[in-house]
């Protein structure tokens, strides 16, 4: 009994925070939407169903993210295998290049597809700006190395002695894949993909920059009823929709992966040497860097290019206002975006030790497996609404005392720490949950208490993967821009929202200064990811 008060005690500080800046704020959204006018009126939604344009809105998400979700998993299931399985020189680069467009900051996404394809650019010549297909290249670069990454870690871990049978029957090298290797990787390929279209749906800043207001996904849109239109009921209605969608999704998901596969067995596997027969994957490996390593090229080469001629004036001018545009200069959003990211990443630290200890604590009783695992989920909330709405929420609810926190510095933070902690637990988790508990009971019968079992046993096995959490959550914070467009103050903006006010600006100072600045921020957290990747525990830990 001392014990469950204890794990109680503990799991009731991150319980409260979410509760108060997740809850409420999605709640108080919610009640926006079914309660437009202060009595229940759910059709409300409805009607805002019912508008051709929200019609639109939702057919153009749906369509764009089963195309580009095909699209990822098509190239990503190539790559995975090559990248995974066999062995040549500048694998690990490789993997961690494809790696990097992952966690670039989504307007730095959406603006260096731009400048790939705007008239000036390298494939100016196809005429994509300002297409549903710029889009889709966009949502495939920024989504790929999760169908690469998830694929190919779940591909190391198969077992060779199945499709080795197949082969020595007389199977072909596409029946063996087609009968044995595909069913063996479904789970993975199916939580990819799921993750992929998720991320495609909710994506913010690709479709802001390379849509604009003609091609808007619900993302968007709720972010355009709310800023400029101030639409709040509509807003409200369609995050409600959005967020339905989101947890019906995972739901199924999760029904779909949880279905056991005996085939898979988790052994070393080591990677063999390219072969005649593997020409197709590292066809399709090399068109995948391409898409990967282009835009970035495009984006760093633009940032240099100012009338035909090479300069460093848009770097320059990251030292200035941009002609008064700004009430600080592009430096000083980036020093402001460093501090947000320094303390939403220790919140969000914070936040996931604990719960990751809460959640991988041993419990005998079915009534205590189920609680934890009711308190697992309900942590993992923050992944299944979009950054938008959590934002939108922020506003709305965040603004009567004793909650009155739109003016607070610590606000862009916390919403940039909720954004995180997902991420967070998902890393320690699997480790803590490793760790096996008859290390802490030999530490204890020779005479050691609860805190220094805890530093002699958990922290010597979850200190890397809790520097490699720190580095994504760090990542994530500095290039969020759903929910810090909204509760950002003007004095204080990050650099992604700086970014995207450069963007909206005419002009070609404006234009040089958002690259400059985009090719900083990605320059930042690429540096961070590597670091990140240095620090991983292989196997463990991969989200």
């Amino acid at each position: 009994m001392t014990r469950r008060l204890a794990l109680g005690s503990l799991a009731a500080v991150p319980v409260a925070v979410v509760a108060v800046f997740f809850v409420l704020p999605v709640g108080a959204m919610l009640h926006r939407g079914v309660w437009p006018e202060g009595s229940f009126d759910p059709g409300a939604v409805l009607d805002v169903l019912r508008r051709p344009r929200t019609l639109r809105v939702l057919w153009f998400t749906v369509w764009t993210s089963t195309v580009a979700t095909t699209l990822a998993v098509l190239l990503g299931l190539p790559a995975a295998y090559v990248l995974h399985r066999l062995r040549f020189p500048g694998r690990a680069v490789i993997r961690t290049a494809l790696l990097v467009p992952f966690v670039l900051p989504t307007v730095v996404v959406g603006l260096a597809v731009r400048e790939l394809i705007s008239s000036s650019g390298p494939l100016g010549f196809l005429d994509l700006d300002g297409t549903p297909t710029a889009i889709l290249v966009g949502l495939v670069f920024f989504n790929v190395a999760v169908v690469i990454r998830t694929v190919g870690v779940a591909w190391e871990g198969l077992d060779r002695r199945p499709a080795e049978a197949a082969a020595a029957l007389g199977a072909t090298p596409a029946q063996v894949f087609r009968t044995v290797t595909l069913p063996a990787l479904r789970p993975a390929v199916v939580s990819a993909a799921s993750v992929v279209f998720l991320f495609c749906a909710t994506a913010f800043g690709v479709v802001l920059v390379l849509g604009g207001v003609r091609y808007s996904s619900v993302e968007t849109e709720i972010y355009l009823l709310t800023a400029d239109l101030l639409d709040l009921p509509a807003a409200a209605a369609l995050s409600l929709v959005q967020m339905l969608a989101v947890v019906a999704l995972l739901v199924v998901v999760g029904r779909l992966r949880a279905v056991p596969d005996p085939t898979v067995r988790r052994v070393a596997a080591a990677p063999t040497r390219p072969r005649p027969r593997d020409l197709p994957a590292l066809a399709v490996t090399v068109l995948t860097l391409g898409l990967v390593a282009l835009p970035v090229l495009a984006l760093a080469v633009g940032s240099l290019r100012r009338d035909g001629a090479w300069t460093l004036a848009y770097y320059r001018a990251l030292g200035g206002s941009a002609e008064g545009l700004l009430q600080v200069s592009v430096t000083d959003a980036l020093g402001a975006s460093l501090r947000i990211a320094v303390d939403a990443t220790w919140m969000s630290l914070s936040l996931g030790l604990v719960v990751a200890f809460v959640v991988t604590r041993k419990v005998r009783s079915r009534a205590g497996r189920r609680a934890r695992a009711v308190l697992d989920g309900f942590f993992m909330l923050p992944l299944g609404v979009s950054a938008v709405t959590l934002g939108f929420g922020f506003l709305i609810a965040l603004d009567q005392p004793p909650l009155d926190l739109r003016a607070s510095p610590l606000l862009v933070p916390i919403a940039q720490a909720l954004v995180a902690l997902p991420l967070v637990v998902r890393t320690l988790v699997p480790v803590l949950a490793g760790i096996d508990d008859r290390q802490r009971q030999a530490a204890a019968s020779l005479g050691a208490g609860p805190l220094r079992t805890l530093l002699s046993v958990d922290l010597a096995v979850v200190w890397r993967p809790l520097l490699a959490a720190a580095g994504f959550a760090f990542a994530v914070s500095l290039g969020e821009f759903g929910a810090t467009s909204f509760i950002v103050r003007p004095a204080e903006p990050t650099l992604p929202v700086v970014i995207y006010r450069l963007l909206g600006h005419p002009g070609a100072l404006n234009y040089g200064t958002a690259m400059a600045a985009s090719v900083v921020l990605a320059a930042v957290t690429a540096g961070v990811i590597l670091v990140v990747e240095r620090l991983r525990v292989p196997g463990v830990g991969s989200w």
